[in-house]
């Protein structure tokens, strides 16, 4: 075995760790994948190294970079993500968890930058809600933003595309399923101080705003559609599903981020990805606790 610092036996000294680099970018795929291997086994010095290289003149070793950079960011916050999930039980803050997901696969998300961007687009929706007088009319004005003025909607034409499920892709793409444009919707109702949750209903996840005097059901998938208790069980009804209170009933964060991942693992089994999948399995274990 190699010694530390060491890699097939050699001192990883700054020459040997640039001649490594550029051999990254060989056209031979087996040369290419050789220098991997030996900046992967230098462990922590490897990566400070590559970090520091990320803009490099040749074209093929910047995208091998990245590659290997991405892999490891993607590794570590793979790592946060499960003892977050082993240290939490039912209830978290939702939306915190489902950006530390995003990151296990898209580790370069500014999460910053798309938190100040939900903190503008809900400053919009503040403004309209001085106007409101009801409960409708403060979810319309959720509405008149979340999909009027910013488009998004329901993806019906991709609706497998698994980046309909990351957070990231839906606010750039304005696309997305039931479940992560709910997730969006309740990610903004919360900024604007409205008791927006989320709801597990069979077959399409939505969302509900509830006081002492209304009760809203929201389907995000389609335009902010306004739906009645009543509506909600014929929907059901429409689906062959049995009507129990408990499909319109609200469900902690553990268990919309549970629903999340599901759909998106049976995405990557059901499409032969059998690496994600097993990634997104071992998630779901964790979560099933």
């Amino acid at each position: 075995m190699d010694a530390p610092g060491t890699t097939s036996g050699c001192p990883l000294t700054e020459v040997r760790l640039r001649a490594l680099l550029t051999l990254l970018g060989d056209d031979d795929p087996v040369v290419a994948q050789l220098a991997r291997k030996n900046l992967t086994e230098a462990g922590d010095e490897g990566i400070h190294f590559l970090r520091r290289h990320q803009v490099h003149p040749d074209p093929a070793v910047r995208r091998r970079v990245r590659e290997m950079l991405n892999d490891f960011d993607a590794s570590r916050f793979d790592a946060q993500f499960s003892t977050y999930l082993l240290t939490h039980g039912e209830h978290f803050d939702l939306e915190d968890a489902v950006w530390l997901f995003t990151l296990t696969t898209h580790p370069d998300t500014n999460v910053q930058a798309f938190r100040a961007q939900l903190d503008d687009w809900a400053g919009d929706i503040h403004e309209r809600l001085k106007l409101a007088a009801s409960g409708e009319t403060a979810l319309q004005a959720i509405n008149h933003v979340m999909f009027g003025q910013l488009g998004f909607k329901g993806n019906e034409d991709d609706y497998y595309n698994p980046a309909n499920s990351y957070l990231n892709h839906v606010m750039d793409r304005r696309l997305g399923i039931p479940i992560s444009l709910s997730l969006l919707y309740m990610f903004l109702a919360r900024r604007a101080g409205l008791p927006v949750v989320g709801i597990g209903m069979p077959g399409h996840f939505l969302s509900r705003y509830q006081t002492p005097t209304d009760e809203y059901y929201i389907d995000a998938f389609h335009g902010g559609q306004l739906l009645s208790r009543i509506e909600c069980k014929k929907r059901l009804v429409n689906l062959a599903v049995e009507y129990d209170e408990r499909h319109l009933a609200p469900i902690p964060p553990r268990r919309i981020l549970q629903r999340l991942v599901a759909n998106l693992h049976l995405i990557h089994k059901e499409q032969r990805h059998r690496r994600e999948a097993e990634r997104l399995e071992r998630y779901l274990v964790i979560l099933a606790r």
